[in-house]
């Protein structure tokens, strides 16, 4: 950067200008949330603007305190922070890499069911698209005999526990799966540059300019990106079809996962049964109810989730499972808490083959008698 470009910048910092511009720029987030396609009622903008809030909260967490490259941290996604159909089974955690240089995964495997790492080019703030650039998961992990293990990420090949990135590689990608939390240990993890015994240099004018900048187009991106995808499942109502699998992978899913996604709404005295017939040899599966804005419902005091372990099956080993907004006396009740209509995912996870699922929408009083 030319000095008198430096110096401009310095000089927005120094005046405020560059956090003005900053907020400019998020005050057209609003044009996505009252979009002619979104709900356009209280309560589905209401939560469209809080969700903009989660993002927001978490996108200035990661790029201000923890975008290091050099230097980097896994983080979690932040509490009760929510995209992209988040699956309430999972612990997500990340961080930013890149592909000049070599690092190592240090980690404790404990008892959580599905451990995967993926490297990611791309971003949702970029191009639109986060593709997998390597990919291990438990299945592959080498571990000690007390579930010890070390994982080197880099562009070479590497023996033992290898995690490939390319010069494109910009993040990581980790997912914990539990069957059931109350009766698993998430695995413990740290990750760290290899070759470096420096400290991070002091915070900058650049570095938050910059920040600044990212973070922006990280909410544009983002936003747009699963407004979108969402309006797009409206012609599926109350079904249930397969999603495009590419495109699932092309935005960052688990290479180990076929999706099934639609879009639902059921009046207060009707209910949507959802049944798998047939139930295939697979590692595990899920079914949750989300909001319009494709976060995941409030598991933590609904059941708007169920797996292989937690649902209840019929004697042939079938499952059906009942959405509606009150209980019908089935324990496989999927809960609306409080909505009229949202989003719905279903995963085969380490599934071979990808059975479809049957649906229709009866009336409540009929399941409850």
């Amino acid at each position: 950067m030319s000095e008198t470009n430096n110096s401009q910048l310095e000089q927005a910092v120094i005046d405020g200008t560059a956090w003005r511009e900053f907020c400019d720029e998020l005050k057209s987030l609003a044009d996505i949330v009252t979009a002619d396609d979104t709900p356009n009622d209280a309560f589905n903008r209401a939560e469209g603007f809080r969700y903009l809030t989660r993002l927001l909260r978490n996108s200035l967490t990661s790029v201000m305190e923890y975008s290091d490259q050099e230097f980097p941290s896994l983080q979690s996604l932040g509490d009760m922070v929510k995209m992209g159909a988040d699956n309430p089974d999972n612990i997500y955690q990340g961080c930013k890499l890149n592909g000049a240089y070599d690092y190592k995964i240090t980690g404790q495997r404990n008892s959580v069911f599905y451990l995967s790492f993926s490297t990611i080019s791309g971003s949702y703030g970029s191009n639109g698209k986060m593709i997998v650039d390597g990919f291990i998961d438990n299945e592959e992990l080498q571990v000690d005999d007390d579930g010890r293990f070390e994982m080197i990420v880099s562009v070479n090949k590497q023996a033992g526990n290898w995690l490939p990135i390319t010069a494109q590689t910009k993040s990581i990608n980790i997912r914990q799966t539990f069957l059931d939390r109350s009766q698993e240990q998430k695995a413990d993890l740290s990750i760290q540059r290899i070759g470096t015994d420096d400290k991070p240099a002091p915070f900058t004018a650049q570095k938050l300019s910059d920040g600044l900048n990212q973070v922006s187009r990280y909410m544009h991106g983002t936003v747009k990106l699963f407004a979108d995808w969402s309006a797009s499942f409206k012609p599926d109502i109350n079904t249930l079809p397969p999603a495009d699998q590419a495109y699932c992978q092309s935005i960052g899913g688990d290479p180990n996962i076929f999706y099934f996604h639609s879009y639902w709404e059921l009046a207060e005295d009707e209910a949507l049964v959802i049944e798998a017939k047939t139930v295939p040899e697979c590692s595990t599966w899920n079914f949750q109810l989300d909001n319009y804005w494709l976060e995941s419902l409030d598991y933590r005091y609904h059941q708007i989730t169920l797996n292989k372990h937690t649902a209840t099956y019929n004697k042939d080993g079938s499952v059906r499972l009942i959405v509606a907004h009150q209980d019908p006396g089935d324990p496989n009740w999927i809960d609306t808490a409080g909505h009229l209509l949202g989003t719905m995912c279903w995963r085969w996870i380490g599934a071979t083959e990808h059975p479809g699922l049957e649906t229709r929408v009866v009336k409540l009083a009929s399941l409850k008698s």
